[in-house]
């Protein structure tokens, strides 16, 4: 057998039609793996975040219970010098006056807290656009 083999030039040229639909499906599968990070990125910091908020709550009740019990402590030591009536009164006034500043920082932290936002996925997605930029210039 002889057997002649077709030696057609492979076609690597597309045109301009294919390219735009290949880059458009393209971008679309990146947009949707970059939603995707940011989901499960957002999603894992809000299982950390409920699991702290959860022990920050029980040391929170915690101390508050030890809080009354110094509370007590101290109005029952303050009554040896002066009227029972007036250690509790002292211990009163001193515990709202901590609650007093506690509030007021931590409004203060509140008004400069900023929206939690899924860091990672925000630098990926700038890598990508960039790297978008670079081949769009070539």
């Amino acid at each position: 057998m002889t057997g002649t083999i077709d030696q057609r030039p492979v076609r690597d040229e597309h045109n301009v039609g294919e390219l735009v639909t290949q880059a458009t499906e393209q971008l679309s599968k990146l947009v949707r793996q970059e939603v995707a990070l940011a989901k499960a990125e957002l999603a894992d910091k809000g299982r950390r975040a409920g699991m702290g908020g959860g022990m920050l709550g029980a040391a929170g009740a915690f101390a508050y219970a030890g809080l009354l019990a110094a509370a007590g402590t101290g109005a029952a030591a303050l009554s040896l010098v002066v009227p029972v009536w007036a250690a509790a009164l002292i211990v009163t006034v001193l515990l709202f006056v901590i609650a007093g500043v506690l509030a007021m920082a931590g409004r203060g932290q509140l008004r400069r807290a900023t929206p939690p936002k899924p860091q990672r996925a925000v630098d990926s997605m700038k890598a990508d656009v960039e790297e978008i930029k670079g081949r769009a210039h070539r």
